[in-house]
């Protein structure tokens, strides 16, 4: 019988779980993930975690709880680094030691250490390790690891298109076209239902306003593809909107309030730093006076000065998690770098505990129409600022 092994739908989930999937399976462990963010595993994490905590490690704490008891192993990797000359947020390196010192009835924790900022080749070390817990044969697991990548780097090359990582783990698109019930994510479809009227009464409302061309154009294939998964990334598009911030903010949708979902019902042709050459924002990263060396952090960085550089993009929105000391500096920077360089619309969402969803919705709502009043009227403006009419600018 194979050995169970939980692993929580949080933090580094959205970021590492296609490999850590394909390689607990070649070495023959049944892989258990925790349900979906839910009111019930925020307020599980919430009780159980230390007050002082970022929402994103108290989600994490309520995905513990709620697989502690349906597998052999829970495997809580102690992240210390991801990449060359980089750290990770310290709590990622204490999760372990917090939920072993937090949390009673707990199976076997697999803790081991991954740590890359000297070289890249303790990923291998610590993947040995790891399948130890599965299996003596060296070949076997090196073997798991190498197939792990391949699946890996699949992955990233379809997050590259477009496709969230949260659709591509849960097949959201078939779950999208199928509209399948008993598989579909409850918080995911609740918004969907909700939110295709109030996205068709948009498009009649910015229709009427007769915008012109660049702001609206006339109702594409890609625009009918809006919720079945396809075309994410596209030039026909209404708005292009980039949203920063960490993956786990990002992509889990109870924990965002569905923010890039309420986003693209807008009209808004999501991009996320996920979708950005990993090369270029590197590069982009090097043109502060001195380098960041927290990894999400630099990623935040990189990509905010590689939009900068781009005439495509119609506004960038910011979701930072409340209490995050990483972002507390990083938003300040991404926020000065735009203000100093380009006159690109630019807002910052917080989350926390909090669900009540009024005020999301209010900004974000504010926000879109903002950016489309600028592409309708802004040429009306005068450099004095002072309106000049249309009238007046046409008979003149």
């Amino acid at each position: 019988m194979s050995k169970k092994i939980g692993i929580p739908r949080g933090l580094f989930y959205y970021q590492f779980y296609p490999f850590w999937k394909s390689f607990f399976e070649e070495l023959g462990a049944e892989i258990v993930v925790s349900d979906h963010t839910s009111r019930k595993i925020l307020d599980e994490g919430v009780k159980k975690c230390v007050d002082e905590a970022c929402l994103p490690v108290k989600i994490f704490f309520g995905h513990v709880e709620n697989i502690k008891d349906k597998v052999d192993y829970l495997f809580l990797p102690r992240y210390t680094s991801v990449s060359k000359k980089e750290y990770v947020c310290p709590k990622f390196g204490g999760i372990p030691d917090m939920i072993r010192n937090t949390l009673s009835d707990l199976p076997e924790i697999i803790d081991t250490e991954i740590n890359l900022r000297r070289t890249e080749k303790n990923a291998l070390k610590a993947a040995i390790e790891i399948g130890r817990y599965f299996s003596d044969d060296n070949k076997a697991i090196k073997k798991a690891y190498k197939k792990a990548l391949i699946s890996y780097r699949e992955f990233r090359q379809q997050v590259k298109k477009g496709i969230f990582p949260g659709e591509l783990l849960d097949n959201s698109a078939n779950r999208v076209q199928n509209r399948n019930k008993q598989n579909f994510s409850p918080i995911y479809d609740m918004i969907n239902i909700k939110n295709e009227d109030k996205y068709k009464n948009n498009e009649d409302k910015y229709s009427e306003d007769k915008c012109d061309d660049k702001c609206n154009g006339d109702r594409s294939e890609e625009d009918n593809n809006l919720f079945n998964g396809k075309n994410r990334i596209n030039s026909n598009m209404k708005l292009n909107i980039a949203v920063l911030g960490h993956g786990y903010n990002l992509y889990d949708s109870y924990c965002n309030m569905n923010a890039l979902y309420k986003l693209r019902n807008l009209g808004a042709n999501i991009i996320t730093i996920d979708m950005i050459d990993e090369n270029i924002i590197n590069e982009k990263s090097n043109l502060l006076n001195k380098k960041t060396f927290w990894y999400f952090g630099s990623k935040i960085i990189g990509c905010a000065y590689h939009l900068l550089d781009r005439n495509d993009i119609d506004g960038i929105v910011y979701v930072m998690s409340f209490g995050c000391g990483i972002d507390s500096f990083i938003c300040d920077l991404v926020e000065r770098a735009i203000r100093r360089n380009k006159n690109i619309p630019f807002i910052i969402l917080t989350i926390d505990e909090h669900t009540g969803e009024a005020g999301m919705d209010t900004r974000i709502e504010a926000f879109i129409d903002m950016i489309r009043w600028r592409k309708k009227y802004e040429s009306d403006i005068s450099s004095h600022g002072k309106h000049v009419y249309m009238c007046q600018s046409s008979a003149r």
